[in-house]
């Protein structure tokens, strides 16, 4: 059967909210990381933006972006979960054709998906990878799994958070107890969102689609994870310190101030944004203290950070006090000298934007001639797609 995997070149395709990442297995660092996101124009398409840029029909990725001011902008992916299909394949042919340059028919595909995706949205996928562009193989893995072998590790509890979602999976001994998985609908976009809201109070509106993006660079820019938000609200409160001012790409100046760490708070307390769950420290604690009482050691010794909302300055303190703090009032009834025998680490990878990437990229190199690993387009054809995600789980 070894011998039928002849395309042995292999695309890793990360397939974020955010952003695609994309390139080659054994590679380290993606080829080509691009917005997801599609664009139309809104002026017509003979009025050129400058001399050197002509707008088109449909624009996607950096080009989008590059000129977004003219377009409405619009997201295919949304949570992690693929909304619109039509424009998702415009990103695939953006991402295979221009991008990479290749023809899939060579190629062997490994795709990436959240933990609790529906198996609907994972049939359409790998029904699209064989049926509009012919890769020969496939296979779709769990970003978190690919965190952990990026970082060489086959046990621990990765919290992932993206543009779409945030996800907090243990793995044990490279297998992934379904039952403790937990998810949060809030993650970089909902951040973005609550900044626009934010400087909307302060009297900036930023209403356009393309101003999302506008916005999105701001709070990559300024924005943090304040350690106490309590201190850092009266510092905001009491003092100019925290106020910064930014020109936007039409000219205008605007001031940020307090909405700096106010913006990134709902990652640990959703309700500012009205979503009813639990902040990122709590799932995470609820989580381990909810596996089996011999595993929360390991688990607490290596939580792994992962994605580009992780990135927030401040953000692995935070999470490491709101664990430590729970643990502390929960599990030692308040003893502080207990406390000195906890061992809790939060592994902060410098290059955990891309890490699910890496980690997609090492595994694909490893399993490149295992037939067991790749669903195949033979298998795809003749036995049908749930057969053939059989092999996935």
């Amino acid at each position: 059967m070894a011998a039928s995997l002849g395309d042995s070149h292999c695309v890793v395709c990360d397939n974020g909210t955010g952003f695609v990442k994309v390139g080659y297995a054994s590679e380290n660092f993606p080829r080509s990381i691009f917005p997801s996101m599609v664009g139309r124009p809104i002026l017509r398409a003979e009025e050129a933006i400058s001399e050197d840029v002509t707008l088109k029909e449909v624009m996607c990725g950096d080009e989008a972006a590059a000129v977004r001011m003219s377009l409405d902008c619009s997201y295919p992916v949304e949570n992690g979960i693929v909304k619109d299909w039509d424009d998702m394949e415009l990103l695939w042919n953006y991402t295979f054709y221009e991008k990479l340059g290749i023809d899939p028919k060579d190629y062997k595909i490994m795709l990436t998906e959240p933990p609790m995706n529906p198996l609907a949205n994972r049939k359409k996928l790998v029904t699209a990878m064989f049926e509009l562009y012919g890769f020969g193989h496939c296979n779709v893995s769990i970003q978190a799994m690919l965190t952990l072998y990026a970082q060489g590790l086959l046990t621990g509890c990765v919290v992932d958070t993206g543009d779409g979602v945030t996800h907090v999976v243990p793995v044990f001994d490279g297998f992934v107890p379904q039952n403790l998985i937990r998810r949060l609908d809030v993650a970089g976009r909902h951040v973005t969102r609550y900044l626009i809201k934010l400087l909307l109070l302060r009297g900036y509106a930023f209403n356009r689609t393309a101003d999302f993006e506008t916005v999105r660079q701001i709070k990559e820019k300024f924005c943090y994870v304040a350690h106490d938000v309590n201190i850092e609200r009266r510092l905001a409160q009491e003092t100019t310190v925290l106020e910064t001012t930014h020109t936007l790409p039409d000219g205008r100046v605007i001031k940020l101030g307090r909405e700096r760490f106010e913006a990134p708070e709902c990652l640990f307390d959703p309700s500012l944004i009205d979503v009813e769950s639990k902040g990122m420290g709590h799932l995470v604690f609820d989580m381990i203290q909810s596996a089996d009482i011999d595993t929360r050691a390991e688990y607490y010794k290596h939580i792994v950070l992962s994605g580009g909302s992780s990135m927030y300055p401040g953000l692995p303190s935070r999470l490491e006090r709101d664990i430590t703090q729970r643990y502390l009032a929960e599990v030692l009834n308040g003893n502080e000298d207990r406390l000195k025998k906890f061992k809790l680490r939060i592994e902060d990878p410098p290059r955990r934007k891309h890490l699910v990437f890496l980690g997609g990229s090492v595994l694909a190199d490893i399993m490149r001639e295992r037939s067991e690993f790749w669903m195949s387009k033979r298998e795809f054809e003749e036995d049908g797609i749930d057969r053939c995600l059989a092999k996935c789980r």
